[in-house]
């Protein structure tokens, strides 16, 4: 009975269906972990004011958010120095986010239940985000303008709201400014120095040459100085107000509103203010540029690099993997040296992502890209253009490490199309390229996009490569702006593969980081979904228009 149970197959069914079930539930497991921890990093949470007494000590004041528990077996809390009562089974901890770096050193601290004597959510306790220096967690005392206390008690919650729009609003000018037009004018002026330098290379730095770019340069220069200009008296405008906060130990402190991304008071929000701030949160994640070292603000300029990237790793990709896989198929002869080239593909996909790191490293960027400078970009010289790691090699390298996926895609798309097509087509009077061109590719172009879609897959993921040809921790600049040629391959890029790895195992601040890794998985997950289902749409589409063509 057993026997014939096993010759029939059944076992190894429900083994198979057992394996696909544990994978399911590891990978619901992972997400739902990513999930959980990443989308509650931007919901406020409630800040704790603890009386707290160490064994001998005084009563202390610690005011924080009450970030995570530890519950240690008393045998294990033994041997790291902790001493425990005979009626304790377990040492509890509490893990407390307390801010205020620049006054006490650190963020967080480890605090002990047994030693906390009282713990309560205080109405007037306030958060305050800072550009520099992390959260502050205190009382607001007064607000200045000028030196001058202007608002204090009742009065200084709203009029220091006021000012913190209004604050905003002129750092939001001053942005622009930077960014824009002040950018604009400096990317001329290199230019023109780049021009100045070429034209002195090949002999025409002439009288009229001189007097154009003189007068280039003069009327950028004016522009320059009337954007300083504007600038100094944004910033005098900015620096002049500040606000007065007490810390827990009582110590008054004075924050610059230049400093301040936002105040809030956790404890007295409602439920739909709590959504108002978590969607605010929420978009600033999304469209924000990073500050603190990666660890606070946004993830946009990673979002568009990853995304950048992609698109012309596919755009390179596909065309060179249909264009081999047609030639192996359709042309060349089947033999020994076709069979080799298969299994060299087949090997290719094989290969650790390192290694075409390394071999983008060298050749594209060291020996290609240094050609072009050389061909090309002499005025940059000792400046590297091509020469140094960028966005164009890095979508080569990927291209490249995922060129076998739509190779061997493409291959079993070509030979699943019935030859009676083919031959019908040359009865027709069609010619072998036509056949190829107007029948058999736009028949095996779900297939194509199968190739694309593992392909963006593996991609979007990727890390080690890219560390090498052309990902960095923080880019100044996108590598897609408003100045000539708006598309600069050269320029090094964000990524969120990379930038997981930063914060989460580079950022001097663990604690602090750790949301911020959930929160960045998520949206990269989210991010290859989205490219995958747009490749999934358009390749359904193009199954069901030649799926009566098929049959």
């Amino acid at each position: 009975m057993i026997k014939a149970w096993f010759k029939s197959g059944t076992p190894w069914v429900w083994l198979n269906a057992a394996a696909v079930s544990a994978c399911l539930i590891m990978v619901i497991g992972v997400l739902g972990l990513v999930i959980v921890r990443g989308v509650g990093h931007f919901w406020p949470a409630q800040v704790v004011q603890f009386s707290y007494q160490e064994p001998g000590g005084e009563i202390q004041t610690i005011i924080g958010e009450h970030v995570d528990s530890s519950v240690t077996p008393a045998a294990m809390a033994k041997t790291t120095g902790h001493i425990m009562a005979d009626d304790e089974d377990t040492l509890v901890q509490y893990l407390v986010k307390t801010g205020n770096r620049d006054v006490t050193g650190t963020d967080f601290r480890w605090i002990l239940e047994r030693n906390v004597k009282q713990q309560q959510a205080p109405a007037d306790l306030m958060v305050v985000e800072r550009r520099e220096w992390g959260n502050f967690y205190g009382q607001l005392v007064a607000l200045k303008e000028g030196g001058k206390v202007i608002a204090e008690g009742d009065q200084a919650w709203p009029a220091t709201q006021s000012k913190i729009d209004d604050a905003l609003a002129v750092f939001g000018q001053i942005a622009h400014l930077e960014k824009k037009e002040v950018g604009a004018i400096n990317y001329s002026l290199e230019q023109l120095r780049l021009e100045q330098k070429k034209l002195q290379l090949e002999n025409r730095w002439d009288a009229p040459a001189q007097q154009r770019v003189a007068a280039k340069k003069a009327e950028l220069e004016i522009e320059y100085k009337k954007y300083q200009t504007q600038l100094l008296e944004l910033y005098r405008n900015i620096r002049k107000d500040s606000l007065v906060a007490k810390t827990e130990n009582g110590k008054e402190i004075e924050i610059p509103l230049a400093k301040v991304v936002r105040i809030y008071q956790p404890n007295t929000m409602s439920l739909f203010h709590k959504i108002g701030h978590y969607g605010v949160k929420l978009v600033e994640f999304l469209t924000d540029d990073p500050r603190e070292a990666n660890t606070e603000g946004g993830i946009f300029p990673a979002i568009f690099g990853t995304v950048m990237m992609v698109i012309m790793m596919s755009i390179i990709v596909t065309p060179f993997g249909v264009i081999a896989a047609v030639y192996l198929r359709e042309y060349a002869k089947q033999g020994f040296i076709t069979r080799l080239i298969r299994i060299a593909v087949n090997n290719l996909a094989g290969v650790p992502s390192i290694v075409y790191g390394v071999f983008g490293l060298g050749f594209f960027v060291y020996i290609l890209g240094g050609n072009i400078d050389q061909l090309f970009f002499p005025e940059s010289s000792p400046a590297p253009v091509y020469g140094t790691p960028g966005l164009l090699w890095a979508s080569i390298t990927l291209a490249l490490l995922t060129l076998p996926v739509v190779i061997v895609s493409t291959e079993e798309g070509l030979a699943r199309i019935p030859s009676s097509i083919r031959e019908g087509s040359l009865a027709l009077g069609a010619t072998k390229l036509e056949t190829l061109w107007l029948t058999v590719l736009p028949m095996a172009s779900p297939a194509m996009m199968t190739g694309l879609i593992l392909a963006v897959a593996r991609a979007a993921g990727e890390v080690a490569p890219l560390m090498l040809v052309g990902v960095v921790k923080l880019a100044p600049t996108l590598p897609l702006d408003g100045n000539y040629p708006f598309l600069h391959l050269d320029r090094k890029f964000m990524h969120l593969g990379f930038h997981i790895y930063d914060v989460g195992f580079q950022s001097p601040n663990v604690e602090a980081a750790r949301p911020l890794v959930y929160a960045t998985s998520l949206l990269l997950v989210l991010v290859i979904v989205g490219l995958n289902l747009s490749a999934i749409v358009i390749r359904n589409n193009l199954r069901e228009k030649y799926r009566a063509l098929e049959g």
